[in-house]
């Protein structure tokens, strides 16, 4: 039994649903988003509350039975609240800046990075070193934030490039002297 899945998901005042076979379509105030729940499961709306029963006792239905619940908890969440990923840039001469529709990183390297900005995605940069991604699909807004720290990933000496804010690094020792 799932204990995920048997909890109840809570639509907030702003965020809908709707059930057409297989799909669940959520509308928020900002986006509209769908689930295809492929069949694995069946979902009642009840009193304003999604309810998610796996469609059969097989393990494979068991199994997508909290997973969908969670899918879906997740799409709520984002179109009532938004997911939010912070990075920062550690390093002399690192900065970054949003110029237009896309990200501007100077990371050491001899040029700059321009990243473009996906839709659905609002990057702010605050006093040049810290990047604050947010959207309403949590995906998105953590394959954009990976990608981004992957331009420039926190090397092990001195902590230099992109770290999430709370990222915990664990430094290396240098090379010592011999006597």
């Amino acid at each position: 039994m799932s204990r995920v899945g048997k909890l109840p998901v809570a639509l907030p005042k702003g965020v809908e649903a709707k059930i057409n076979g297989t799909q669940i379509e959520f509308k928020g105030a900002k986006a509209t988003k769908t689930l295809e729940t492929l069949g694995h499961v069946q979902v009642t709306l009840e009193d304003g509350k999604l309810h998610f029963k796996p469609k059969d006792e097989t393990a494979q239905s068991k199994a997508f039975w909290g997973t969908y619940r969670v899918l879906a908890n997740n799409i709520v969440y984002g179109l009532a609240n938004g997911f939010e990923k912070k990075l920062e840039i550690a390093g002399v001469g690192y900065r970054a800046a949003v110029k237009g529709n896309s990200l501007e990183l100077l990371l050491g390297y001899s040029h700059p990075i321009n990243f473009p900005i996906p839709a659905g995605i609002e990057i702010t940069v605050d006093k040049n070193v810290s990047i604050s991604i947010k959207g309403a699909d949590k995906q998105q807004v953590g394959q954009v934030a990976a990608e981004i720290r992957d331009f420039r990933s926190p090397e092990p000496y001195k902590g230099k490039g992109v770290r999430y804010s709370d990222e915990v690094l664990l430094k290396k020792a240098g090379k010592t002297a011999k006597k």
